[in-house]
C-alpha cells in the first residue's frame, strides 16, 4: 500500500471524526431553542436533526469547491502535493478533536472556525505567512463580535415586539391575528431567500436579487393572508391569554428548527468533507484543482457522520444553549431562531464568515436580556466565550503538531 492510499484512508477516518463532532456540537444551532422552550423533546430533536441534517448534507451539500481551502491559504504556493495532503489530514484531525472536546464539556463552538484555524496552522508552517489569506482571517475576527451582537439585537427586538403587540395587548385575538401571520410570513420569506441565495440548488436557478425581492414580497403577502385565516380559526372559541399565543409560536418554532437542521447538513458537511475531497483530488490527479466534483459517497459519508454525532452526543450542547443561559419560552425560542437565521443570511450575503453558533447564543442572550440582566447566567456565557476565543489558536496549534508528526513519520 503506497503513501497516498494510506493518507486517503486516514483522511476518511478524520473526515468521519469531524462530521461526528459537527453533528454533536452544531445540533445546538438547530434545536437548542426548541428544546429549551419545550416545543419538542430531546428525543424528538435528535430524530429531526439527524434525519434532516443527513438529507441536507447529501442533497444540498455538493458545492464544496470553495470549501477545499476555504480561502484561508493559497494551496498553489505549496509545491509539494504530499505536504498539502498531510496538512489537510492534520487539519481534519485537529478540528475534529477540538470540537469533540468542547462537545464533551457541553460548550458550543464554531466548527467553521475550527477547520479554518487548523488549515491556517499547517499553512503557516508549510508555506510561511505569505501563504495565509490574512484578509479572510481579519473578517473572521470581526465575526466574533458581529454575529453574536446582531443575533442578540434581532432576537431582542423580535421578542420585544411580540411581547408588546401580542402578549401584553388588551385585544388579544385581534392583535394575534394581525401579528402572528406577519412573523410567519417573515419566516417563510427568510427560508425561501436563504434557499435561493445560499443553497447550491437555489443558486443554480440563476435568479437575480431584484427578482428574489419581488418573489419575496408576493410570497409574504400570500402567507400573511393564509396565516390570517388559519390563526383566526385556531383562536376561535379558545380561552384568551398568553398561553394560547405560546402554542401558536410553538408550531412556527418547529418549522424553523426543521429548516435550520436541513441547513446545518447542507452547509457544515463541507467542513468535514472539504479537506477529504481535497486529498481525494490530489490522490487521483496529482494536484489540487481550483474546483472539483465531490463523489456522492463522500456526501453520504459526511451526512451519516453528522447524523450519528447528533444521536450520540447532541443533547449535551443543546442543554447548555437551550437551558443553562436563560429560561426560554416558545415566543423567545422563535425569536432566537429568527434572529440567528437572519444574522447568518445577511452576513453570508455580505461575504462575512459568521458562525451560526455565535448568532444562536447571541440570540439566547438577547431574549434573556429582554427580562433584565438577572435573567442571564453570565458565568455560563463567560465559559462559552472563552471556548470561542480559544478555538482558532488551539485548532491552529494542534494542527501544526499533528502535521509535523505526520511529516516526520510519513515523508
Amino acid at each position: 500500500m503506497d503513501i497516498v492510499t494510506i493518507v486517503l484512508i486516514l483522511a476518511i477516518v478524520g473526515g468521519l471524526l469531524m462530521a461526528f463532532s459537527i453533528g454533536a456540537n452544531d445540533a445546538a444551532n438547530a434545536m437548542a431553542s426548541s428544546v429549551g422552550s419545550r416545543a419538542i423533546s430531546v428525543r424528538q430533536a435528535v430524530v429531526i436533526a439527524s434525519t434532516l441534517a443527513f438529507v441536507g448534507a447529501v442533497f444540498l451539500g455538493a458545492n464544496v469547491a470553495a470549501t477545499i481551502s476555504r480561502g484561508i491559504i493559497n494551496p498553489e504556493m505549496i509545491e509539494d502535493q504530499n505536504v498539502l495532503m498531510l496538512g489537510m489530514l492534520g487539519a481534519l484531525l485537529s478540528a475534529g478533536l477540538w470540537v469533540l472536546l468542547a462537545t464533551v464539556f457541553g460548550f458550543p463552538v464554531s466548527t467553521t472556525h475550527s477547520i479554518v484555524g487548523s488549515i491556517l496552522g499547517f499553512g503557516f508552517v508549510a508555506g510561511g505567512p505569505e501563504v495565509v489569506r490574512w484578509g479572510t482571517m481579519f473578517g473572521i475576527v470581526l465575526s466574533w463580535i458581529i454575529s453574536p451582537f446582531f443575533g442578540a439585537l434581532l432576537a431582542y427586538l423580535v421578542f420585544s415586539h411580540i411581547r408588546k403587540k401580542v402578549l401584553s395587548a388588551r385585544d388579544f385575538v385581534r392583535n394575534a391575528k394581525l401579528w402572528a401571520p406577519f412573523w410567519l410570513a417573515m419566516t417563510v420569506v427568510l427560508v425561501m431567500s436563504s434557499f435561493l441565495l445560499k443553497m447550491p440548488m437555489g443558486k443554480a436557478l440563476g435568479i437575480n436579487m431584484y427578482a428574489i425581492f419581488g418573489i419575496a414580497c408576493v410570497v409574504a403577502a400570500v402567507v400573511w393572508g393564509i396565516g390570517y385565516v388559519v390563526v383566526g380559526r385556531l383562536l376561535h372559541g379558545v380561552e384568551q391569554g398568553p398561553e394560547t399565543m405560546e402554542e401558536l409560536f410553538r408550531r412556527m418554532q418547529i418549522g424553523m428548527a426543521c429548516y435550520m437542521a436541513l441547513s446545518l447538513g447542507a452547509n457544515d458537511v463541507a467542513n468535514a468533507i472539504g479537506p477529504v475531497a481535497a486529498i481525494w483530488v490530489i490522490a487521483r490527479t496529482g494536484g489540487l484543482a481550483a474546483s472539483a466534483e465531490v463523489p456522492i459517497w463522500l456526501l453520504l459519508f459526511g451526512g451519516m457522520g453528522i447524523a450519528v454525532g447528533v444521536m450520540v452526543l447532541g443533547k449535551r450542547v443543546m442543554s447548555t444553549v437551550g437551558e443553562r443561559i436563560t429560561l426560554l419560552t416558545n415566543t423567545r425560542g422563535f425569536s432566537v431562531g429568527f434572529g440567528a437565521a437572519t444574522t447568518v443570511l445577511m452576513a453570508s450575503n455580505l461575504g462575512m464568515p459568521v458562525s451560526t453558533t455565535h448568532a444562536t447564543v447571541g440570540g439566547v442572550v438577547g431574549v434573556g436580556l429582554a427580562r433584565g440582566f438577572a435573567a442571564v447566567d453570565f458565568r455560563v456565557l463567560g465559559k462559552i466565550v472563552m471556548y470561542w476565543l480559544l478555538t482558532v489558536p488551539v485548532a491552529a496549534f494542534t494542527s501544526v503538531v499533528i502535521f509535523q508528526l505526520l511529516r516526520w513519520f510519513v515523508l
